[in-house]
C-alpha cells in the first residue's frame, strides 16, 4: 500500500464519510440550512470531523437543523469567509483565531511564536481559561465559538533553495504567511521578508517563485503538495493552530436552545475525535514526506526565542495583545521574553 492511499485510508476511516459527500444536499427543506465555510482540504481530519458531526446533527434534531460543509475554499479566500461569517452571508465558518486578530488583536494570543512547549500545555490552554478569553474575542466580532478546538497542529517552515538549520539561515528569506499580525511580526523580528498571502494561493506563489518558503503543520504540506514545489522542511514548531467551529451571532440566536444544545454537543464531540485523528496521521508524516522528496532538518529552536527576546518582540506583542491576554498565555507556558 502506497503512504498516499494509507494517509487517505486513515482519514476516511476515521471520519466514516468521503469528500464525495461534502456538498451533497439535503433531499428535504430543513428549519434552519446552515453553510460552514472552511479554507480546509476535502481530506483534511477537520473536514472530515465536521462531515461526520453534519450527519449526526441532522439526525439528531430529526432534520430540523441541516449543515453543509464547503471546504477547499469553495466559498471564497480565507479572509472573505470570516468576513462572510461576520456579516451574516454564511452562517457558519472554521475560525483560525490568528485570522480574526486584524479586528480584535487578542485573538492572536494563541499564535505567540515559540510558546507552547508540548501538547500538554495546548489542551489545558485552549480547553481552559486562555481558550475561553480567544472565544471571548470572536464573540466581539460578532461570532460564538463551540468550546472544543480541532487541532492545526505545530507548523513547521518549507523552502525551495536551502535547507533552514539556524536562525541565520532564515534571513532575506521570502517567506509567505497568512494574512494575521502575529505571524508577520514574528518573522519580522527574525529578518525574513514577509509576503501575506491567502492559502488559495500559497502553491502557485511557490511554483512562480513570487516566494521561497511557507510555513504550516505536516498536515497541510502534505494535503496541498507543497512538497511538489518545495524541496526542504525544518521543523521548528514555531507556532501551534487550531480551528473553532464559529456560528455568526445572529444565525446562532435563531436556533431555539435545543437546536443550540445538540450542535455545542456533535461539534464538540468531533472536535474531540479530530485531536487523536491528528495525532494519528502526524505521526506518519515524516515518512509519507520524505518518499515524496521533501528533506528535512531540526533546528534547535532555543536560538530562535533567544532571538526573539533580544529583538523585543515578546514586548512588543504583550503590548499589542494587553495585559490580560498576555498574562492568561504566560499562566500556561510560563513567562516569556
Amino acid at each position: 500500500m502506497t503512504p498516499t492511499i494509507s494517509r487517505r485510508h486513515v482519514l476516511a476511516t476515521a471520519g466514516g464519510l468521503t469528500a464525495a459527500a461534502i456538498l451533497r444536499r439535503p433531499a428535504h427543506a430543513a428549519e434552519f440550512n446552515y453553510k460552514l465555510a472552511s479554507v480546509l482540504p476535502n481530506d483534511h481530519p477537520a473536514t472530515i470531523r465536521c462531515i461526520e458531526a453534519a450527519e449526526k446533527l441532522k439526525e439528531k434534531t430529526s432534520g430540523r437543523l441541516v449543515v453543509t460543509v464547503y471546504p477547499n475554499s469553495a466559498l471564497g479566500a480565507d479572509t472573505s469567509m470570516l468576513a462572510q461569517c461576520v456579516s451574516g452571508a454564511v452562517e457558519m465558518y472554521m475560525l483560525q483565531g490568528d485570522l480574526l486578530a486584524p479586528r480584535q488583536p487578542p485573538a492572536g494570543i494563541i499564535g505567540t511564536g515559540f510558546a507552547f512547549p508540548n501538547y500538554d500545555t495546548v489542551w489545558k490552554a485552549i480547553d481552559g481559561d486562555l481558550g475561553d478569553f480567544v472565544r471571548g474575542q470572536a464573540e466581539k466580532s460578532s461570532m460564538i465559538c463551540m468550546k472544543r478546538a480541532f487541532d492545526h497542529g505545530f507548523r513547521q517552515i518549507t523552502t525551495r533553495n536551502k535547507p533552514i538549520h539556524s536562525v541565520e539561515d532564515l534571513k532575506g528569506v521570502k517567506l509567505r504567511l497568512p494574512v494575521a499580525p502575529m505571524p508577520i511580526a514574528m518573522f519580522k523580528h527574525l529578518d525574513v521578508a514577509p509576503v501575506a498571502i491567502n492559502f488559495s494561493e500559497v502553491y502557485s506563489a511557490l511554483q512562480t517563485g513570487l516566494v521561497d518558503g511557507q510555513e504550516n503543520p505536516l498536515v497541510i504540506i502534505d494535503a496541498a503538495k507543497l512538497y511538489e514545489v518545495e524541496k526542504y522542511c525544518a521543523i521548528t514548531n514555531h507556532q501551534w493552530a487550531c480551528y473553532h467551529v464559529a456560528f455568526n451571532t445572529g444565525a446562532w440566536k435563531k436556533l431555539p436552545q435545543d437546536l443550540r444544545d445538540a450542535a455545542e454537543s456533535v461539534f464538540d464531540e468531533a472536535a474531540l475525535k479530530q485531536r487523536a485523528d491528528w495525532q494519528k496521521l502526524n505521526d506518519t508524516l515524516l515518512t509519507t514526506l520524505k518518499t515524496k522528496g521533501l528533506e528535512f532538518t531540526t533546528p534547535d529552536t532555543a536560538p530562535f526565542r533567544a532571538a526573539l527576546s533580544k529583538s523585543g518582540f515578546y514586548p512588543e506583542i504583550k503590548a499589542k495583545m494587553g495585559d490580560e491576554a498576555w498574562g492568561l498565555l504566560e499562566k500556561y507556558v510560563g513567562k516569556l521574553g
